[in-house]
């Protein structure tokens, strides 16, 4: 029952209103002795009365007078003259003398504690005012051992008092938490167990009902989330039925293209000059398609599958990407490659995956420099810190034009060169975000583009996907 709400605010507010009764209680009972106090101060001066009407007192009735005051003796002080009004012997010393004419209240309590916490028998002396002014002061000497048994048997009523008050305080605010708190919040609960079953089905989208304005809003905002989400959902499943689709045309396509470029590269062998003016083009149109084909069905697979890391000697790696991007440059010489990665750099990567991420970058950038004509260079740096590996690839291209920059890491609206998809840096990201790491573009102006990939020392959480 503690591990609920209502449970906890049900013994929270039993707590509270004990520690109030508790703080009502303790000047209760100082309050309660004093008027204890002050009553045997009245009876025994109404009782000192008798002397006045008669000079001379049986002794049986005198007796009778203090029994009935509950006090063993009474001084009285009229002008100025203190005078034994009635008088009876004392059993015991006197212990302790209260004068209540000017106790504070800090005083009146720590007596009533000290009275309730001593039950030893003790006489004590009570000084006052007489009541209509009937003196300058009155002076009774009495047992304390009443005083005691009345105030605790006040305290008791007064804590079993409490305690009802208590139980039946937190029985309605039990159920006042309960009917306005719990059970809303509870429907909530139930309403986002109902929509986790289902959450393409929009008729599960909760509607706002609460009364109290918090929880109203919260409605609101789960309202408004689950909305996102059905819709979100939605377009991922019409995508991935269309990807899946696009996936089955690539690949047929992909066979028929490859066929057609090898017919395509006969053409080449071919004398008739007006085939050998086209035959190049035909071959450049039907290989970047082939490309196409390649990158879609690459890029729609569900997910990739985990870098295998191992320590790698990047500079081997950079020359090989190198060497395949200068024979796809030709022999123009129009773009430059250099490798200025130190000899003897090792990190920890999957060969396979960086392999492509380089190949990516530096494709872009041969392709970037090819476009802008004049020739250029394209670089490929690298360095370590005590953090991570960091490997650079710049080139000395146009730059990237702004509506690239925006959607830069996104498929199919982030291409670079006119007819790109932007697949290849996608996918490039993804494959660096699997190792741990991130691929960053650094700098891209008119004097040319530096993407660098950041590869973290530590063993992370490998991400998938």
């Amino acid at each position: 029952m503690f591990n609920t709400l209502s449970g906890r605010f049900l013994a929270l507010t039993t707590v509270f209103v004990m520690l109030a009764e508790v703080l009502i209680f303790v000047p209760s009972v100082a309050r309660f002795r004093q008027d204890y106090l002050q009553l045997r101060l009245e009876r025994a001066q109404i009782a000192s009365l008798a002397l006045l009407a008669s000079e001379t007192l049986d002794a049986d009735l005198e007796a009778e007078l203090l029994e009935n005051a509950g006090v063993y003796n009474v001084v009285l002080r009229r002008d100025e003259v203190r005078q034994l009004a009635l008088s009876s012997p004392i059993p015991e010393p006197i212990h302790a003398t209260y004068d209540l004419r000017n106790d504070s209240a800090l005083q009146l309590i720590r007596d009533a504690l000290r009275t309730l916490l001593d039950a030893d028998e003790r006489i004590i002396r009570v000084i006052g005012d007489p009541v209509q002014q009937g003196g300058l002061l009155i002076e009774v000497t009495m047992d304390e051992a009443p005083l005691r048994a009345e105030m605790l048997e006040y305290g008791l009523r007064i804590l079993i008092l409490s305690a009802v008050i208590s139980v039946v305080t937190a029985a309605l605010l039990f159920a006042a938490v309960q009917a306005f708190l719990v059970t809303p919040i509870k429907r909530v609960v139930a309403q986002i167990q109902s929509y986790a079953d289902a959450p393409e089905d929009a008729r599960r989208i909760i509607a706002p009902r609460a009364g109290l304005r918090e929880l109203r809003e919260a409605e609101t905002a789960l309202q408004a989330m689950e909305t996102q989400l059905t819709s979100a959902l939605r377009q991922k499943d019409r995508l991935a039925q269309l990807g899946s689709g696009v996936a089955k045309v690539s690949h047929d396509l992909r066979n028929i293209l490859t066929s057609a470029q090898l017919f395509a590269d006969r053409l080449d062998s071919s004398e008739d000059p007006l085939v050998k003016r086209m035959a190049p083009k035909l071959v450049g149109s039907i290989t970047r398609a082939v490309n196409l084909c390649e990158s879609s069905l690459a890029f729609g697979r569900a997910e990739e599958p985990p870098p295998q890391l191992a320590r790698l000697p990047l500079a081997a790696l950079v020359t090989e990407v190198l060497e395949a991007e200068r024979l796809a440059a030709g022999e123009g010489g129009e773009v430059e490659f250099h490798d200025e990665v130190p000899p003897g750099l090792v990190l920890r990567a999957d060969a396979e995956q960086l392999f492509r991420v380089l190949s990516n970058l530096v494709r872009n950038a041969r392709q970037a420099i090819m476009a802008k004509g004049g020739g250029g260079r394209v670089t490929v740096s690298a360095r370590e810190d005590e953090d991570a590996w960091w490997i650079y690839v710049t080139d000395t291209g146009p730059g990237l034009p702004p509506k690239a920059r925006e959607h830069l890491f996104r498929a199919f609206r982030g291409g670079v060169a006119k007819g790109g998809t932007g697949l290849g840096l996608a996918i490039a990201a993804e494959l660096v975000r699997g190792h741990g790491g991130r691929l960053e573009l650094t700098r891209s102006d008119e004097t040319g583009t530096q993407f660098a990939i950041c590869l973290p020392r530590s063993a992370p959480q490998l991400a998938v996907g």
